[in-house]
């Protein structure tokens, strides 16, 4: 088919055919429903033209028209002036939406000032100090970014769909009376069957640890029975006998890996049953626990050493003395990573990997200890002795015993919950403590619930995130429901019971990213955010002897040299005089300051009622 050619740019169009017009490409200037003229110098938007104006003719000579875009300058005239008015701003009004109906609660939703403040980590009592202009301006901006976030986090928190259930009896009944079969009679279907029993007689007795989503359980017997299964879906990840003695078992930062205590050695196995490693240097290890943030396992034996390990690189970062003889009972600080000690003489000591003395010693008991526990603000902890008493002590700086406990016998094995209820195992009972909540302590006066066992018990863990106790006994493993023992709503980047595979690697990476140096374990979390002074003045004085001089000392004022004769010696020793009397009069105006402020301290700590008396004119 052959196709007609186009005419070149040279060749006037045909008077028979209709030429379709051009658009004009619109300049940034021009309105967009205006026409373009071609040529036109570039300035404000012009009005409209009528239908029945003739368009301008277009100027052919190219030199003129960049003559006329340089030269000509847009006309004001005075009407247009008067026409330009100021712009007003216009009070916001209130939002409208798509359907043009009016929004009846305009703008965010209001937040109440005391839930903002539960979420604020800012002591705004603290008045900011006295720095540099730039470093102040930093800390306004992060003030005031961190009082947004609490806003948000605030405001978000109606979001959260769960909330805190518990048991709460009838007119004058007691909660401790209730079975758990009328618990599981009358809960949800879901509910019901977190409720179990594994009949283990053969392998007993157990102890058993959940991992931090709380989604696995793992479980050692005495005669060498490990196993690990998913307890939600009752699937089983791997079951093997490893022919000897299991102490202590412990999940790692995820379930993947497996730590057991073993007669002779320490053990880690991956969630196939596959052993990974034998770790000779920690033997005949007697308990275990993990530090998640810290990626350390830290290991009490009957040596009397208690050994840190680091899982991510494979090393011992210490092996420290307690000099307490054989260590049966170890518990951690979930605050501040700090491992607690039970000893034989009544004493409970307080471990960090960077200290080779302990921390902190505390009297807890007159004979020895059978149980530690540490609730999850770092705030109390939980003993019991061979003196058949429970005590819950204060670990805010005191140390002292808030409430005490007589048993009948000496609880053996002890538990907090993330909501701050308290387990006891004494024999083959378990009572269960609650208080007024999360923060505050459990009252012993009474218990919350009590259920008895098929045989001693041996093994005591809450499930995080799910109102269950998990009971290891000579008899096997029992799932006990306790309701309102675990936060209801869990942190989906930190803690996902539901997370996948690959969402798993994903948390490990930026888990061993953000992993914490063993160093900064300490009593007090928060000072690691102080200046230490004290270090600071060291080493400015070693910087000092080291140089022989001070460098940030001030240097003394030196007059610059001036012209046509006005730096005479004379000239320099008044300006130099001038200056130092300067500063002679800010030193006598702080310290008079100083004496005033103090004098109206004494003034205000007298009392309001004393009679003056003559000999008042000698104090000073």
């Amino acid at each position: 088919m052959e196709t007609v050619p186009r005419p070149g740019p040279g060749v006037p169009p045909k008077k028979g055919k209709l030429q379709a017009k051009r658009k004009k490409p619109r300049r940034y200037w021009e309105e967009e429903t205006a026409p373009a003229a071609a040529g036109a110098s570039p300035g404000p938007p012009r009005k409209k033209k009528k239908k029945n104006q003739e368009p301008r003719r277009q100027k052919q000579n190219s030199h003129n028209s960049e003559k006329s875009w340089v030269s000509k300058k847009p006309q004001f005239t005075k009407k247009s002036r008067e026409q330009k008015k100021p712009r007003e701003h216009k009070k916001p009004g209130p939002q409208r939406t798509l359907s043009g109906a009016q929004d009846p609660f305009p703008g965010p939703a209001p937040v109440p000032a005391e839930v903002a403040r539960k979420f604020c980590r800012i002591d705004k009592s603290k008045e900011l100090p006295h720095s540099l202009p730039k470093t102040r301006s930093k800390l306004e901006v992060a003030e005031a970014l961190e009082e947004e976030i609490s806003v948000k986090a605030a405001r978000s928190e109606l979001l959260l769909a769960e909330e805190a259930g518990f048991l709460e009896g009838e007119d004058g009944e007691d909660t401790a009376k209730i079975r758990q079969a009328d618990i599981v009679e009358a809960v949800d279907i879901a509910s019901a069957a977190k409720h179990f029993n594994l009949n283990l007689r053969q392998f007993g007795p157990y102890r058993l640890n959940y991992s931090r989503t709380g989604r696995h359980l793992a479980f050692g017997g005495r005669r060498g029975h490990v196993a690990a299964l998913d307890w939600v879906t009752k699937k089983l990840m791997c079951e093997i006998n490893v022919m000897e003695a299991v102490r202590d078992i412990r999940f790692l930062h995820s379930e993947v890996l497996l730590a057991v205590a073993q007669n002779r050695w320490l053990h880690i196995y991956d969630n196939q049953g596959i052993e990974l490693h034998c770790i000779r240097r920690c033997d005949r290890v007697t308990r275990l626990e993990f530090l998640p943030f810290h990626f350390l396992l830290a290991t009490a034996s009957e040596t009397g050493f208690l050994t840190y390990l680091d899982v991510s690189v494979g090393k011992i970062v210490a092996a420290l003395n307690a000099r307490g003889g054989r260590l049966n009972i170890m518990a951690k600080n979930p605050y501040n990573a700090v491992i607690h000690l039970g000893h034989s003489n009544g004493t409970v000591s307080l471990w960090s990997p960077s200290v080779q003395e302990p921390l902190a010693k505390i009297l807890c008991h007159r004979g020895g200890i059978q149980a530690v526990a540490v609730d999850s603000t770092g705030t109390y902890m939980a003993t019991s002795g061979l003196d058949h008493q429970l005590k819950v002590f204060d670990l805010r700086g005191t140390f002292r015993p808030l409430s005490a406990r007589t048993l009948p016998q000496g609880a053996g094995h002890l538990a907090f919950s993330q909501r701050g209820l308290l387990a006891a195992g004494m024999g083959d009972v378990v009572n269960i403590w609650a208080g007024q909540g999360k923060a505050s302590p459990p009252s012993l006066e009474q218990p919350y619930l009590t259920h008895r066992l098929a045989g001693p018990v041996h093994g005591l863990q809450f499930c995080p995130f799910e109102d269950v106790l998990g009971v290891g006994h000579s008899g096997g493993v029992s799932s006990i429901l306790v309701p309102g023992a675990a936060e209801p709503n869990f942190d989906g980047l930190e803690s996902n019971p539901y997370r996948s595979q690959k969402q798993r690697q994903e948390w490990e990476v930026k888990a061993l990213l953000e992993k914490v140096p063993a160093e900064l374990i300490c009593l007090n979390p928060r000072a690691l955010a102080e200046v230490d002074v004290i270090s600071l003045e060291q080493q400015k004085k070693e910087r000092v002897e080291r140089l022989g001089y001070d460098p940030e000392a001030k240097v003394p004022f030196q007059p610059k040299p001036k012209r046509k004769g006005r730096s005479s010696s004379g000239s320099l020793v008044r300006r130099r005089k001038k200056v130092l009397e300067q500063e002679h009069r800010d030193k006598v105006r702080q310290s008079l300051e100083q004496q005033k402020q103090q004098k109206q301290k004494k003034q205000k700590a007298k009392p309001a009622g004393a009679r003056p008396s003559a000999l008042d004119r000698f104090v000073r």
